[in-house]
């Protein structure tokens, strides 16, 4: 039995707490309890790319960051697309895994593997869509694949996931971009602008509200998309927006220090103050990292070779603590975004894993820290102040601090 003792939860409510597991006392005299956290856009790189994450590394860095549970995208080398890829996949994962995570995979949608979908529906937590361009190989533009996928979807109680953005517009913007630019980070924003997402995702919408499906929209970055979000909810649209952290604390300002380490898909922008203003009126659902790690050595090739991504789950929850110290959250809310409604939007079983942070601790984030094998960060050097003390899954308690 773990004895937690003179813990606040985020109410501000002072308990003592028990959790069936090891042996276990725990003094939380100033410390406050929240719901672990659920991570429901990670990229742990297998197959694949194991030299980039693998789910020991994605592990570690997870719990570090107050996390128990994550949700793990099909963009891996092969896809995984099918029944069978997805018990591969599975194989893998349970040989690599040394802490016990909670996770749930998706499966990718490829025009030729459509089917798959009502084969697979028992075992995955959705479809994920890419409409644009990304890693891996599993664009899907064409218009009537994309019907198809939404519809089979509906019929068999698949939620969608989708990365939105027009692969046909970022193919016009990136020829009409003049030459001298195309070497400048700065353009990744300009090529992949707002109009790329929001086309994408006005046809997603449409697609959802014609066939009922429920849509879960990725890393959304722009007051355009935000828009379109609130008008199809007040159309009673089943849709359901994500926000990344490094859209809600970085900018394009970030490519004048990192270059071509400040590449991500969608990329950098200018709209924080719409998507902070998106969380307090309850647009956005949720909050997941899209944790994408590429090793430094990759993303300091130049544009056109550099990979786009970051590694962030182990900053998740200290970039969201600081942030409430900022008075731009509150517990509650985070409590929310990133426990509560994930775990109703995916139909997640409610468990009694928890994490117990300082919030009074303040430390800078160092690339030496972290647990992720891409050991940098565009975070780095930034001074948090509220990080995770204890993370408690499945009755076992990881110190935050003395993890290897």
């Amino acid at each position: 039995m773990i004895k937690i003792k003179n813990v606040t939860t985020h109410l501000g409510q002072k308990i003592n707490h028990q959790i069936d597991g090891e042996d276990r006392v725990i003094e939380a005299e100033g410390l406050v309890m929240l719901p672990a956290l659920i991570d429901p856009h990670v990229h742990f790189r297998v197959p694949g790319a194991e030299y980039k994450e693998d789910w020991e590394s994605g592990a570690l860095a997870a719990i570090c960051g107050g996390v128990t549970t994550v949700f793990d995208m099909p963009n891996n080398t092969p896809s995984c697309i099918s029944k069978k890829r997805l018990a591969e996949k599975k194989a893998i994962i349970e040989k690599q895994l040394k802490i016990p995570l909670r996770y749930g995979l998706y499966l990718g949608a490829d025009q030729n593997h459509l089917d798959e979908i009502a084969k697979t529906k028992d075992q995955i937590v959705g479809l994920k869509i890419y409409m644009g361009s990304s890693t891996g190989d599993l664009l899907m533009n064409d218009p009537k694949a994309l019907e198809k996928a939404f519809r089979l979807a509906a019929e068999n109680s698949v939620l969608v996931a989708v990365h939105a953005e027009d692969e046909d517009l970022i193919k016009k913007r990136s020829a009409e971009c003049k030459a001298a630019l195309q070497t400048d980070p700065k353009s990744h924003s300009m090529i992949r602008s707002p109009e790329v997402a929001q086309k994408a995702l006005a046809v997603a919408l449409e697609l959802a509200e014609k066939y009922k499906t429920r849509l879960y929209v990725a890393h959304v970055s722009t007051k355009e998309e935000l828009d379109l979000i609130r008008k199809a909810k007040m159309k009673g649209v089943q849709v359901f927006a994500e926000a990344t952290p490094h859209h809600l604390f970085l900018t394009t300002a970030l490519y004048e220090k990192l270059g071509t380490r400040a590449l991500v898909n969608p990329p950098l922008r200018d709209h924080v103050d719409a998507l902070w203003q998106a969380i307090k009126d309850q647009t956005i659902d949720t909050i997941g990292t899209d944790h994408a790690p590429h090793l430094l050595e990759e993303k300091m090739r130049p544009m056109g070779s550099a990979p786009s991504g970051f590694a962030s789950i182990e900053l998740y929850l200290a970039l969201l603590l600081n942030a409430h110290h900022e008075k731009k959250i509150s517990l509650e809310q985070i409590v929310s975004l990133t426990s509560t409604q994930p775990r109703e939007i995916f139909h997640w079983p409610v468990n009694s894993d928890v994490v117990l942070v300082d919030l009074n601790h303040e430390q800078v984030v160092k690339d030496s820290h972290l647990k992720t094998k891409a050991k940098w960060s565009p975070y780095a050097g930034m001074k948090l102040k509220g990080w995770p003390r204890y993370t408690i899954l499945k009755g076992k308690v990881y110190d935050t601090q003395m993890v290897p």
